[in-house]
């Protein structure tokens, strides 16, 4: 499993030279921002690998098989056009994707996987973080715009929740486009109104967060609640870093 929960999470890394380390993010505390972009799955969600496991273990999945399909259509030196990468931009529909997956992947008594639903039981374990949806209630509450930039797996979103909370809703199935691919990141931007070295992105995935560093948004790569609001708190003076209710 733990090849799988590095594979599935973008390898959650910090590159050697802290570009995207909390250290990094705290030595340019003295610059403000004015909108953050958060990830979803992952991020606004409690950690995907544990939906993950529930799921290898519920459906008996031999998890050699899933991460050996992950590393070979996931991974940072896989080529484009993998079957995620069509996922995520909406060329390949759910139940094609499905129907390659399955073909990958084996029980542990060896027998075939059976495609239809695979995906709604991979994420069925995916629950939305109340203390970062809290999180990203506070960050409004101060006055900054906040927005979603999620890459989608065909799953289904909270939308009566996000609509109302996040805003720009930017998701990859939806405009045909994925991270770390710099087109999505400046989709982002244009629809937040916001300079990009004034917007920090937030992703679980090391790969997005580089991705959008090159064009120019400050990102900060997210491992839990109370270290990515420690972060935020050195660019928001307005936020409580121990806020009463909120869960940790």
């Amino acid at each position: 499993m733990e090849e799988v929960d590095a594979l599935f999470s973008g390898y959650q890394t910090v590159v050697a030279d802290g570009d995207v380390s909390r250290s990094g993010l705290a030595r340019e505390t003295v610059r403000e921002i004015d909108a953050v972009l958060f990830d979803y799955g992952g991020v606004l969600t409690g950690p995907v690998k544990h939906s993950i496991a529930g799921w290898l273990a519920a459906d008996a999945i031999e998890p050699e098989s899933f991460s050996r399909t992950l590393r070979t259509w996931l991974s940072r030196d896989a080529e484009d056009g993998t079957p995620v990468h069509r996922l995520e931009t909406g060329e390949l529909t759910v139940a094609d994707f499905e129907a390659l997956l399955a073909a990958e992947l084996r029980t542990t008594d060896g027998n075939a996987v059976a495609p239809n639903g695979i995906l709604r039981r991979l994420f069925a374990g995916m629950q939305p973080d109340p203390a970062m949806f809290a999180l990203a209630e506070e960050l409004r509450a101060t006055g900054l715009k906040v927005g979603l930039l999620s890459n989608s797996w065909g799953n289904t979103y909270p939308r009566a929740r996000i609509d109302a909370l996040l805003d720009p809703v930017v998701i990859s199935g939806e405009v045909g486009l994925r991270k770390p691919h710099a087109a999505i990141y400046e989709l982002a931007l244009d629809r937040i109104g916001v300079p990009a070295d004034r917007v920090l992105f937030i992703d679980d995935a090391e790969p997005n967060v580089l991705g959008a560093r090159k064009v120019g948004l400050r990102a900060l790569l997210h491992i839990d609640h109370p270290s990515t609001r420690s972060a935020l708190t050195e660019l928001v003076p307005d936020l409580n870093p121990h806020p009463t209710g909120v869960p940790a």
